[in-house]
């Protein structure tokens, strides 16, 4: 992959070059994808969205953004991973209210009807909650905990994109760990 490529148009994404996005997507196309494989690993077997319709689905999150201002490749990774954690909680939220018989239409993705289970669908929004709530009271921990649960990050990575340091990455994460923990185990 031609990292000084990327690098320069996570430059030129920053300073508000919209195209840079487009030119930038073939080349972390396949990184997004594993990304995406790690996210839907979490989902039940024989779900029908694929990774390439979470990455399509991403982009077009990303590129609907009117300020997308990556610090670095680390932090723009963990900016697509997020937005496919809100796809995803997005429909299982609109499966949990199709169940209660709210008539919501299934959210299309990339041309397919993603179908959790309501066991997943719960669990996928009981943990965003959560982490709604832990953004209330430490966001900068919750950050951290989309970036290793769902963008991959090391603490390496984190650290560099939070300006901060290993060992206070590793401390929130633990606190933060603690603190969805409990807050999960009163919300079942």
């Amino acid at each position: 992959m031609p990292q000084p490529e990327i690098t320069r148009l996570l430059v030129d994404l920053g300073s508000g070059n919209r195209g840079a996005l487009d030119a930038l997507l073939p080349l972390v196309y396949d990184e997004l994808r594993f990304l995406a494989r790690g996210h839907l690993m979490n989902e039940r077997g024989g779900h029908t969205l694929d990774s390439v319709a979470l990455v399509n689905e991403a982009y077009l999150k990303l590129a609907s953004q009117q300020q997308l201002t990556p610090q670095n490749r680390a932090h723009f990774f963990a900016t697509a991973s997020g937005a496919m954690r809100r796809i995803l909680v997005d429909h299982a939220r609109t499966k949990k209210a199709a169940k209660r018989g709210g008539g919501v239409a299934a959210l299309p993705l990339g041309g397919m009807t993603a179908i959790l289970s309501d066991a997943r669908a719960e669990d996928l929004v009981a943990l965003d909650e959560a982490l709604q709530g832990l953004t209330a009271v430490n966001a900068e921990a919750a950050q951290i905990v989309e970036y290793i649960y769902f963008g991959g990050l090391t603490y390496e990575e984190i650290a560099g994109v939070l300006d901060t340091s290993v060992s206070t990455v590793r401390r929130r994460w633990r606190a933060a760990k603690a603190w969805l923990t409990l807050e999960l185990k009163g919300s079942g």
